[in-house]
């Protein structure tokens, strides 16, 4: 037997973008099957008016209070730093963020 602590699973804040352009902020332990349930209109009323389209933001925590503490901090930022996240996601990932959001414009 070895006497290492269990490994706390990591708790992850997340911006979705909504069809209208608008971003939601969340936090979940598995964002991506957060994603999709809020593609299928579960999980949050904020897509009832307009739904999910794209998971644009993720960032992991070690844990759920960290992961509220900076979903808090993230809600309180104006719409263009959330956008300035958003594209400095994308940017690490080298994937433009208008390819995964049928919102954009051509």
């Amino acid at each position: 037997m070895t006497d290492t602590p269990p490994t706390a699973k990591p708790w992850y804040v997340y911006l979705v973008r909504a069809a209208n352009g608008s971003l939601y902020c969340g936090i979940s332990d598995n964002p991506e099957r957060r994603f999709a349930a809020h593609q299928q209109g579960r999980g949050a009323r904020y897509f009832s008016t307009s739904p999910a389209v794209a998971l644009v933001y993720v960032e992991a925590w070690p844990d759920k209070s960290q992961a509220l503490r900076h979903e808090r901090l993230i809600k309180a930022l104006r719409k263009s730093a959330k956008e300035a996240l958003v594209a400095s996601f994308a940017a690490q990932r080298q994937v433009p963020v208008t390819a995964c959001c049928s919102c954009s414009s051509s």
